[in-house]
């Protein structure tokens, strides 16, 4: 994910707040540290109800800090998603809480081995701007699932979503369960260095790692959900057609302001007019008037805005061919950006550094499948990779060969959309995952218990040692 915080104060702001409510869920947790299936079911319909009950307030509130969200882009991301998170948790939460037996050594026997799960504690949540409340809330509804208390600090470059989270948080959960605390990137920096039982964080890699630090000194675990440069490979067996449409679609959609959104794009040579002419095609069916559609979100700050367009203009001046599908000069005071193709950039510009969070577009030409690997694994590993073609050969080659949190076949974007899969980086786009099981997971402690048996004959073991000793551990050693 782009970086969009300033940087971050090196005197905490609000710390007494924050203190406040973390010790208030803390010693609630501690009351009750096991809640049951019927608890934590109610706390996931406490959630589903907040949400579904102020549908069109979250989406007036997102609209209002973008200045122009889609409201059906809303609804999908925010609204659906985070409330499928939630009823996902609870039809699945009373096998999620099941201890697990597994496999003793022979050895060992009679005694039995389980995994128990247990709740941790207090779940930090960290959420960024692009999707503010699915990124809070998705995590919240599996920290909740798994018995925990969680403390929200949403991003301060949507503060009316913020707010509007807040209130419907309180209306329907007490602060010992579940609250929201707002401010600036100083009230960002006291809540990483709280100490969390789990803490975890969305946004960019640089700030990404600050976060780690500060949660490194309570030696508090970390989610980080970061991003990079998510590539799209088109294979020479691809219909250049249809994968033009998917790419455009999951690059246009919130204006590539999403953590997996194609960054760029990597075609045969041969076919790289007839790929950037098919993007072209793809972005005006999709957006025909993107100034006056609400289709079509606008980029959240002028200084976000302003960023994008120096990329394009630093590629602009290096001699690269720049497609703009559509007039970006007549829509800076609506901060609305085009689909902005720039044809193979050079690799030493920032556009080719950075991770681009918007609707600009490298499409690169390659030689073939091994030098579209070789570019993929020459940099960081990227949060999102997507395939297109029919050659199952050529697509399995590129899987087992490359790196990234997370794929999908022949589309985009749609891998994250699925509870049962986890979301999360590799490298520097992240560290953990959550989604379904595995967020279930990620906030408990999968504790293992071994249950030795009244029948043990481990007393055998026990010193004083003797040739009996020896004769055992060689028998021991025959079987393990």
């Amino acid at each position: 994910m782009a970086d969009t915080t300033r940087p971050i104060n090196e005197t905490p702001a609000r710390d007494a707040e924050i203190d406040r409510v973390f010790m208030l869920q803390k010693k609630a947790f501690a009351a009750e540290p096991y809640p049951s299936v019927g608890q934590r079911e109610a706390r996931l319909n406490a959630l589903i109800h907040a949400v579904e009950t102020n549908e069109k307030r979250i989406i007036d509130a997102v609209n209002s800090d973008f200045s122009s969200r889609s409201r059906h882009e809303t609804l999908l991301a925010e609204i659906i998603v985070s409330v499928s998170a939630a009823k996902a948790a609870k039809r699945h939460l009373k096998k999620w809480m099941r201890a697990r037996g597994v496999a003793t050594p022979v050895h060992m026997k009679p005694a039995r081995s389980r995994i128990e799960p247990q709740p941790l504690g207090v779940i930090g949540i960290i959420s960024p701007w692009n999707y503010p409340l699915q990124l809070a809330l998705s995590p919240a509804a599996a920290a909740l699932a798994a018995g925990n208390r969680v403390l929200i600090k949403p991003s301060e470059l949507t503060p009316a979503t913020a707010e509007i989270m807040r209130e419907i948080i309180r209306a329907e959960f007490e602060e010992s369960v579940m609250a929201v605390v707002t401010g600036g990137v100083e009230v960002g920096q006291a809540f990483s260095s709280v100490p969390f039982d789990h803490l975890l964080f969305t946004g960019s890699t640089a700030i990404g790692q600050r976060v780690y630090m500060a949660a490194a000194k309570n030696l508090t675990p970390v989610t980080l959900e970061l991003g990079g440069k998510s590539p799209a490979i088109i294979d020479e067996s691809a219909d250049i057609g249809k994968a033009a449409l998917s790419i455009a679609q999951g690059k246009l959609f919130n204006a590539g302001q999403t953590c997996v959104a194609p960054d760029y794009v990597l075609t045969p040579r041969a076919k790289l007019g007839a790929t950037v002419d098919a993007l072209a095609g793809s972005a005006r069916t999709l957006y025909p008037e993107i100034d006056t559609s609400g289709d079509y979100t606008a980029i959240i700050s002028q200084r976000h805005f302003a960023r994008l367009k120096a990329l394009v203009d630093e590629a602009r001046n290096v001699g690269a061919k720049i497609v703009e599908v559509g007039s970006s000069n007549a829509l800076d005071p609506q901060r609305k950006l085009p689909l902005t193709i720039v044809v193979d950039p050079p690799p030493d510009i920032a556009l080719m550094k950075e991770e681009i969070f918007g609707p600009v577009l490298p499409v690169l030409s390659v030689s073939g499948r091994e030098e579209a690997i070789e570019h993929i694994n020459d940099g960081e590993r990227p949060l999102a990779l997507y395939w297109f073609g029919e050659d199952s050969a050529a697509r399995n080659e590129v899987l087992r060969r490359t790196h990234a949190g997370g794929v999908t076949v022949n589309d985009t974007l749609w891998h994250v959309a699925q509870e049962n899969l986890p979301f999360g980086g590799v490298g520097k786009s992240g560290i953990g995952a959550y989604h379904g099981e595995k967020g279930f997971e990620a906030f408990s402690h999968m504790k293992p218990v071994f249950y030795q048996s009244r029948f043990a004959s481990n007393k055998m073991l026990y010193p004083p040692f003797s040739e009996k000793t020896d004769k055992l551990l060689k028998m021991a050693r025959k079987i393990i």
